[in-house]
């Protein structure tokens, strides 16, 4: 087969194509009219392209988050998590089972001169030294966290552990870096007006305390409670650290009820609900029923909490440690966190809380307005605590009630919110009673009542939860206290320091009389209103505080917390009414309790109160004293008389002078007046007789006259028989007030020995003086010429008008007949 080959002269060779630079830019240019001109110009909206993104970061995030799930299930990344966190806290290290054992100090070396032998002994005892001290080291790695807080196990534990304390301090100064960028962020916005740059630092703050865990909680709840010192909004802002924490799951729950009861939840419980009712710093509450019926509460304790609780103390005790180096304090400061740290502790064990919360309801029991609820012993453990069920309100609730708008059906909102308001302003009530009953009756007082643990139930009732940290006072720091509030009150500034050296704030030692200038100082600018300061009682304290620090005194471990439930009580009452007064609201309990223990710390208290150093009587004192007692409806001036409403309607002062004079009177003869007759017993009686004979006087004896005139008006009319004629009716007399003596109340008077002995001991102390018993028995003459007086003349007008009405009447029917 032939093969045809092309020959040369056909092929083709291509030949390169030359353009020059201008040709080909104007090709290009060219080609982009084109496309211009091909695609339609087309409007892209910012609304629609945030949509897209948005759309498109949600699916991202749906599909990540599946596969988040699936590589936690795949590769056992909780279990993974677990095991790295025992590791990070060394917790397979600790032996529970192991004794306390003394801390080594490194083995020092000796030199002296030996032989070689000796030497080669001496090193071996050094090895077996080294070797018992790297024992002993590895056995303190082993040592749990101590049950009960005791600073040295403590230190000794997280000593082992310097990478578990420079993470925390590593963690806590991020987080507050991190606020402050925001707040600074924040702040480059002028156009935000006061009250919302408050409302954004409150909320940075609180979910900085979030992040920070327990310890943090629990001192946002406390700054919670102070509006008057941090501001409303900031206030309100952390108030929802109380009950709006992020709870934890239900699966970790449902292991620790079964760890510490023994055995699954269904044996225990008929019902229980896997949705927390409310997670608070410590625990979260669960609502459940028991095999019984009953409803109750279970408040089941965070994990692992006592480790990141003690952790943060230790921090802050070395921080006080440090603190007390550089400002060269002689008393270890560092006792403050110490006590912190007890408090704390004691938080963890709800069986301590179960004990406390029986003791405190076996204190308050004969309080009707006090509610504690049950506890029930054999469902509460160490992380597991079972009580009742109480229904109630919080105070947050009725807060936001009562201050609440609505658009919708104003006339009924506005009934909700006035009901609201009355609940609240009795809750505050039955909260400052209830507060001065424990700090100054019981002895036993609810250290942490923010408004996470009260409740006003349907019955009226005041309920406290959460009895994690209770104080228990002292009888004489009980006594002390209720001088110095006496004291406070009359300015009388030495007692005062008496008061707080038997409250163990003042040490022997310190100079008291510049201790009593300062607090003069700190304390002389206070204003005073109808006799009362008008300042908080936790701003007279922290003054007190102040003053104290500056001669480097510390204070009582009761005094803080006393301080603590005294701040959440103010805190609590001036969000209800912000014209509370604490003064105001405790002086009148504080006067009742004098006037009615007959003890020898009260009387004495109530002496120096009243009287000077020569027993003379201080009568605006008096009178202030009378007319704060008889302002509360517990008070035995107020329950003496039969209409309690007359006390509070008269706002004449004249008529409280009458008011007062009754009161006395009746309050001399009676079984409540035991203190009031030993006050007149120890008195001066020459004073009292100057003083009852003076122009300043002048009031009190007409009114005394009054009421002794109707008295024996009163016996005029039932001795005459009057009363017995039906033709006349006789009117009633015209009273300064509704509380008023009547015959039988003078009759006791008169008979009683007591006050015969009494006015006898007043006279004979001024039968010295002629001249003074001449005027007083002028006086007396006077006085019983003016009621004998005022009596006929009330008895003369009073028949004569009923005689004219009889005859008026029966006029009309003799003409007719």
């Amino acid at each position: 087969m032939a093969s045809v080959s092309p020959s040369p002269s056909c092929s083709t060779i291509p030949t390169p194509v030359r353009h020059s630079s201008r040709t080909s830019f104007a090709v290009a240019e060219l080609r982009r009219l084109n496309q211009r001109r091909a695609i339609p110009t087309v409007s892209v909206s910012l609304g629609h392209f945030a949509d897209v993104v948005r759309n498109d970061v949600d699916f991202l995030k749906n599909k990540i988050g599946i596969g988040l799930r699936w590589a936690n299930e795949a590769f056992r990344v909780p279990e993974v998590t677990k095991s790295a966190e025992e590791l990070f806290w060394l917790r397979h290290l600790e032996d529970h089972a192991s004794s306390n054992l003394e801390s080594q100090s490194w083995p020092q070396p000796s030199y002296s001169g030996l032989s070689g032998v000796d030497l080669f002994m001496a090193d071996v005892k050094a090895l077996e030294a080294y070797a018992a001290y790297f024992y002993c080291l590895s056995k303190m790695w082993s040592r749990p966290l101590p049950e009960v807080y005791d600073s040295q196990a403590v230190a000794d534990y997280f000593n082992c552990r310097p990478h578990v304390v420079a993470y925390r301090l590593l963690e806590v100064f991020s987080a507050f870096m991190v606020a402050a960028i925001r707040l600074r962020t924040s702040a480059s916005d002028k156009s935000k007006s006061l009250e919302a740059s408050e409302q954004n630092f409150g909320m940075v703050l609180k979910e900085t305390m979030l992040h920070l865990g327990p310890t943090f909680i629990k001192v946002g709840q406390s700054l919670s409670t102070r509006p008057d010192i941090i501001g409303t909004e900031i206030s309100k802002a952390l108030s929802e650290l109380h009950d709006r924490i992020p709870p934890f799951p239900w699966p970790e729950a449902v292991k620790i009820i079964e760890e510490e009861l023994g055995g699954p939840v269904e044996s225990f419980f008929s019902q229980f609900s896997q949705e927390t009712v409310a997670a608070a710093s410590f625990g979260q509450v669960y609502r459940g029923r028991t095999l019984d019926g009953s409803d109750v509460a279970v408040k089941v304790q965070r994990p692992d909490l006592r480790h990141a609780v003690l952790r943060d103390i230790y921090i802050l005790r070395l921080g006080l440690g440090v603190l007390r180096k550089v400002a060269k304090r002689e008393n270890d400061i560092r006792v403050y966190a110490d006590e912190l740290g007890m408090g704390l502790a004691g938080e963890l064990d709800f069986t301590l809380e179960a004990a406390n919360a029986l003791e405190f309801q076996e204190a308050h029991s004969r309080f009707s307005y006090i509610r504690v609820p049950k506890v029930y012993k054999h469902l509460t453990r160490k992380r597991v605590l079972t009580m009742e069920w109480m229904v109630g309100e919080s105070p947050t609730d009725l807060l936001t009630i009562s201050s609440g708008y609505s658009d919708h059906d104003n006339e009924s909102h506005e009934k909700q919110k006035i009901e609201a308001r009355r609940r609240l302003l009795d809750l505050v009530n039955k909260g400052v009673e209830a507060t001065l009953v424990q700090l100054l009756d019981t002895g036993i007082l609810h250290a942490d009542p923010h408004p996470g643990n009260l409740r006003y139930t349907t019955s009226r009732q005041i309920g406290f939860l959460d009895f994690g940290l209770v104080c228990r006072m002292q009888r004489k720091h009980q006594l002390a206290m209720l001088a110095s509030i006496v004291h406070i009150v009359n300015g009388d500034w030495a007692f005062l320091v008496e008061s707080l050296t038997d409250m163990d704030v003042i040490t022997p030692g310190v100079n008291t009389r510049r201790f009593t200038l300062d607090l003069e100082y700190a304390l002389g600018e206070v204003k005073l209103i109808n006799g009362i300061p008008d300042i908080e009682f936790t701003k007279v304290l922290s003054k007190i505080v102040k003053v104290a620090l500056k001669y480097q005194l510390r204070m009582p471990p009761y005094f803080t917390l006393v301080l603590r439930s005294l701040a959440c009580l103010e805190g609590l009452a001036a969000a209800g009414d912000p014209n509370f007064k604490t003064f105001e609201a405790a002086y009148p309990f504080v006067v009742q309790k004098l006037i009615t223990e007959n003890s020898a710390a009260t009387r004495k208290i109530l002496h120096s109160a009243v009287l000077n150093r020569k027993k003379e009587f201080r009568w605006e004192r008096v009178a202030l004293f009378l007319s704060k007692s008889s302002m509360r409806k517990q008070s035995p001036l107020v329950t003496l008389s039969r209409d309690e409403t007359s006390v509070d309607s008269c706002s004449n002062p004249t008529d409280k002078d009458a008011d007062n004079v009754s009161l006395v009177l009746r309050l001399l003869a009676s079984k409540n007046g035991v203190v009031l007759r030993r006050l007149l017993m120890a008195a001066n009686g020459t004073s009292l007789i100057r003083t009852f004979i003076s122009r300043e006087a002048h009031v009190i004896r007409q009114k005394l006259c009054m009421t002794i005139a109707t008295t024996m008006y009163q016996w005029m009319v039932g001795s005459l028989g009057i009363e017995s004629l039906k033709f006349i009716s006789l009117s009633d007399p015209q009273l300064s007030s509704g509380i008023n003596i009547t015959v039988k109340d003078f009759k006791i008077l008169i008979s009683d020995k007591r006050v015969r002995v009494i006015l006898r001991k007043i006279l004979e102390s001024a039968k010295s003086d002629r001249v003074l018993m001449l005027r007083f028995c002028w006086t007396s003459f006077v006085m019983s010429l003016t009621t004998t007086a005022l009596a006929c003349h009330r008895f003369v007008i009073s028949v004569s008008e009923g005689y004219v009405n009889y005859l008026s009447l029966s006029a009309p029917v003799a003409l007719r007949t």
